[in-house]
């Protein structure tokens, strides 16, 4: 079977003392699949976008930022995760340096600083906990996994973690 998956990105901008994250908590529209979760910012690539690129037209766009300094994290699979089964193939940035007035809010909700040590806590994609503690990691270069999907939920987890 092919693969052809729909490319996205996620990031997550840093406060300037790198202990928050901007998160967005979706329940700006009641027909997102994402409703009532929080999630980092980021969306799928344009036909002509590298993934640098498109990171930042997604920041500019959904928070108003421009991006300084970001590094890509790693990259994260998800065969089966859209809602009719498609697959979804996401590369993961953190942002340690941008410009710009964060908005209270955009069309998918609030824009919040969430404290990192408490992200955990929040309700979010279930699948997001097998990748996001590498997110915030030092001691991980990057990692590269694939987590498959089954009618909404996670599978389970398989990769590199370098």
């Amino acid at each position: 079977m092919r693969y052809t998956p729909a490319l996205t990105t996620l990031g997550f901008v840093l406060s300037p003392d790198r202990r928050q994250v901007l998160m967005v908590h979706r329940i700006g529209r009641s027909d997102d699949e994402q409703l009532g979760k929080w999630n980092g910012l980021g969306g799928k690539l344009e036909r002509d976008e590298d993934v640098w690129s498109g990171m930042a037209r997604e920041l500019r766009e959904e928070a108003g930022i421009e991006v300084a300094s970001m590094r890509l994290r790693g990259t994260v699979s998800w065969p089966g995760f859209g809602s009719d089964g498609t697959d979804v193939l996401g590369f993961i940035f953190v942002v340690d340096a941008w410009s710009g007035r964060v908005p209270d809010h955009n069309a998918e909700g609030p824009l919040v600083w969430q404290p990192i040590t408490r992200l955990a806590e929040l309700p979010m994609w279930e699948g997001d906990r097998f990748f996001l503690p590498h997110v915030f990691d030092d001691a991980v270069e990057q990692f590269h996994l694939v987590i498959p999907y089954a009618d909404g939920r996670p599978l389970g987890c398989t990769g590199t973690v370098r």
